[in-house]
């Protein structure tokens, strides 16, 4: 072997080896022409619920803070307000925009823009400007807003007569910030009488919501609305109608670390603070 052949094989080793040890190449492609589909945007878990089994809308609403009589509308549900597993209802408005968005954005086809002639836009602008009318008050070519929708009043007229849903004493205020409280917390003991805080109808009552434990939720006038949690028994079901001061369940601790009521009112479906329409307690 000739010294120059020795040092040619030498070299092509030195290669190959420098080859192995190094990162491979990643061919690269040139993506400037290619056409960019954007994805359809995401729908917070907060604002799409899909039903499960033991739901009822009045649940639902009451879980996330919003509304029944929204949720209905905004799902087109009848004034029963049945709904059914599976059925994916929307919570907010926003959201009902991007559903229906990224539905209408999974059948969009991609399709190339026709070819327009530049002397037809000149005809088409002639045409969409307005001429200007001499001595015209309005000379406004601007579309004039639609009018707003009319909202029908909620409260059925009677006020209602609050009252403290249990003689236990207070050992937590309704709060919002730091450690929130959507309500009251009032202490007992286990069998204690709950009452209900004024008349009305039960639309819910059960253990389907996360932290409350056995929880009865009561219609007062569409308007309001009274949550009594953590109760040991239930002695209503849904649809009957109480008067304020009825039992309608016991004291207890289910969901919770302590036995206790905890109580809630509800406008619009959004907590408020419940010592502002009870009466003082003696």
């Amino acid at each position: 072997m000739t010294r120059g052949a020795g040092w040619l094989i030498a070299a092509i080793i030195a290669v190959l080896i420098a080859g192995c040890a190094g990162p491979q190449s990643v061919p690269v492609h040139d993506r400037s022409r290619t056409k960019v589909v954007r994805s359809a945007p995401s729908v917070s878990s907060s604002a799409v619920y899909t039903v499960r089994k033991g739901d009822t809308l009045y649940s639902i609403a009451f879980r996330h803070g919003v509304d029944y009589r929204t949720v209905a509308r905004l799902n087109k549900i009848p004034s029963s307000y049945q709904i059914y597993p599976g059925q994916r209802l929307v919570l907010k408005p926003s959201a009902q925009k991007i559903v229906r968005e990224s539905s209408t954005r999974k059948k969009k086809t991609v399709t190339k823009k026709p070819s327009v002639d530049n002397s037809s836009k000149k005809q088409v602008k002639k045409r969409v400007v307005p001429p200007k009318t001499v001595g015209s008050k309005n000379t406004s070519t601007s579309v004039p807003k639609q009018a707003r929708p009319k909202t029908k009043k909620t409260d059925t007229g009677a006020p209602i007569r609050w009252q403290w849903p249990s003689k236990g004493r207070l050992i937590q205020s309704f709060k919002t910030k730091g450690q929130v409280n959507k309500g009251l917390n009032l202490a007992g003991r286990t069998g204690d009488p709950v009452f209900a805080a004024a008349s009305g109808s039960v639309v819910y009552a059960g253990n389907g919501l996360l932290g409350y434990g056995n929880l009865i939720i009561i219609d007062h006038n569409q308007k309001f609305l009274s949550a009594y949690a953590h109760n040991s028994r239930v002695l209503v079901r849904e649809s009957d109608k109480v008067t304020g001061g009825d039992k309608i369940a016991e004291i207890g601790r289910s969901g919770a670390e302590r036995v206790m009521l905890h109580f809630e009112i509800r406008r619009d479906g959004v907590p408020v603070n419940p010592l502002k329409y009870l009466p003082k307690k003696r």
